[in-house]
């Protein structure tokens, strides 16, 4: 098995036209379609440095920095940043280019944890991860503080969820 992979094996790019049916009534992307691009490119990165299935274990927040209009072109880059022993961050980045102009703007930044699983779907090894380029160091080395930031924001969800429960009303 190998054991490091650079982040650049993993790197991942989707490139979609912005439809009507895409939009909301302001002629804009739904940000859960963007969302679930999102998902599906981190996806493809944690399977391509692990070789393994993959869940997704939580989305750090989507900032819609620029609105993505109907006709541009939805560009989203994606590549494991750093693993863990069975999980992997992922940073996702999107470009909205208007095709008639050619004006580009980053329109969302996301991190996302994907955890490899076996057969049985239990969590599994992943290779550790090998950053090169200085954005790459960058976001390896800023990774245990994000991991820290989520630990907290879990246990804090998961004593939300306490608190609410599953009574009624829903």
């Amino acid at each position: 098995m190998i054991d490091q992979k650079k982040c650049r094996d993993s790197f991942v790019v989707k490139t979609s036209i912005v439809l009507p049916p895409d939009t909301n009534n302001h002629g804009t992307l739904f940000g859960g379609k963007l969302m679930a691009y999102i998902d599906d490119v981190a996806s493809i990165a944690a399977m391509r440095h692990s070789r393994k299935n993959t869940v997704t274990a939580s989305t750090d927040s989507v900032d819609f920095l620029h609105p993505i209009h109907v006709s541009h072109a939805v560009c989203l880059e994606a590549f494991v940043t750093y693993a863990g022993r069975t999980s992997m961050e992922v940073f996702v980045k999107v470009i909205a280019e208007d095709l008639l102009s050619g004006e580009r703007n980053v329109c969302a930044l996301s991190f996302l944890t994907m955890v490899a699983v076996d057969q049985d779907g239990k969590p599994t090894h992943v290779p550790k991860v090998i950053p090169e380029t200085d954005e790459e160091k960058g976001l390896f080395n800023s990774a245990a503080e994000r991991a820290a930031n989520r630990k907290k924001r879990r246990k804090e969800s998961g004593n939300l969820a306490k608190d609410f429960g599953t009574g009624l009303p829903w």
